[in-house]
């Protein structure tokens, strides 16, 4: 297979491909626009020329948007995000945008086929017929088209985004739940006996992640120093378990834990090393502080669904294990912490993040200190 570059104007290209013969024998051209500089151009025609080869090559009028989300999964998403981020990404795919709009040429598909999309999905786009997709899925799923198509412009094969034309829906802000401080002490004392009693401890009291707690091993606390260093977290998928790096940089982060925590933690590993001897080569010891009853390792699914079921006898109100790390923020903001206290605890990536989620937290937190603040005052002007 062979082509060639042409100048068309002063920032564009014209790439034409020799892609055989037509039943007449007459030679087949196919061509390509690109902007940008001549290595631009050359890297493009690279990169056609190898899908010639390999028999991928799709006629720009013939790629249709399924053809080319699919193409993007496998060479740009799945290079780029998380097994499980692709996993939900594909989901998306698969179940929603491709069997709405997946047969229209990627080249002809419009921003009302999109607008169209969002507007069928909130009102029946529901899998078991059972009526309309929530706002935040049609919101995922607009990003998700949108990044999608974000990538055909940067490899020339659209001109624009037609997403961008797009008004996705606004879904309603969710305020998180937490409890105070007797509704946490009130669930700690229903989960004593509990084997959820430790991972919900550690929860409540230092904000890791569900994913972060299930991987934290042994050789990562410091128990004479009250520190505990979060350097892995472990991700469920249809695929399985994998222990992978945190989400950002700021999640590898050292949280210093309270005194009650530590103590937990000891008699933890002092039943730890009763059961690992009573068992002997059953046990299978992977220096994970929360495992199974066998020390392998115990799914996130798992953990939350055995939560889920016990939270319902709870002396508290119904929240997800996810809440318990709200829990923990909201108890610091109260206390006056400083927002990037609380922020490198959670490992957000930087304070916005804390102060947007927790924002419902600090109308209460100002009241307070104006109050402070007047006492402070009081008589001097």
């Amino acid at each position: 297979m062979k082509g060639h570059i042409r100048k068309r104007g002063k920032a564009s290209w014209a790439i034409i491909l020799d892609i055989g013969q037509d039943n007449e024998g007459k030679r087949r051209q196919k061509w390509h626009s690109v902007k940008g500089t001549k290595k631009d151009a050359e890297r493009e025609l690279t990169r056609l020329l190898h899908t010639l080869d390999s028999g991928s090559y799709i006629e720009p009028s013939k790629l249709t948007v399924s053809r080319y989300l699919k193409t993007w999964l496998s060479d740009y998403a799945a290079h780029q995000v998380t097994p499980k981020t692709l996993e939900r990404y594909s989901g998306i795919i698969k179940d929603h945008i491709n069997p709405a709009i997946g047969h229209h040429p990627l080249t002809k598909l419009k921003p009302l086929h999109i607008q169209e999309l969002y507007t069928k999905s909130l009102k029946d786009g529901r899998l078991d017929g059972k009526g309309g997709l929530a706002p935040r899925t049609v919101l995922h799923m607009h990003r998700v088209l949108h990044k999608a198509l974000d990538q055909a412009m940067k490899w020339q094969m659209l001109i624009r985004n037609p997403t961008e034309a797009v008004v996705p829906p606004k879904p309603k802000t969710i305020e998180m739940a937490a409890l105070d401080e007797d509704q946490v002490a009130r669930l700690l004392e229903h989960f004593r006996e509990s084997r959820l009693y430790l991972p919900i401890l550690i929860a409540v009291t230092t904000g890791l992640r569900r994913g972060e707690i299930l991987a934290l091993k042994w050789q990562n606390i410091q128990l004479s120093s009250a520190r505990l260093h979060v350097r892995q977290s472990l991700e469920q998928t249809k695929e399985g378990l994998r222990f992978k790096s945190p989400k950002t940089e700021k999640s590898k982060r050292t949280v210093i834990l309270p005194r009650f925590t530590v103590e937990a933690l000891k008699e933890h590993r002092k039943r730890t090393a009763e059961r690992k001897l009573k068992l002997g080569k059953v046990y299978q010891d992977n220096d994970l502080v929360c495992a199974r009853e066998d020390g392998t390792i115990w799914p996130p699914d798992t953990l939350s669904t055995l939560f889920a079921a016990r939270i319902k006898k709870a002396p508290v109100p119904k929240i997800r294990f996810h809440d318990l790390r709200h829990t923990h923020a909201t108890q610091l903001l109260k206390q006056g912490v400083h927002p990037k206290i609380v922020s490198e605890r959670l490992g957000h990536s930087n304070i916005s993040i804390t102060l947007d989620t927790y924002s419902h937290v600090l109308p209460g937190m100002q009241e307070e200190a104006i109050a402070v603040f007047d006492r402070n005052f009081k008589g001097t002007v």
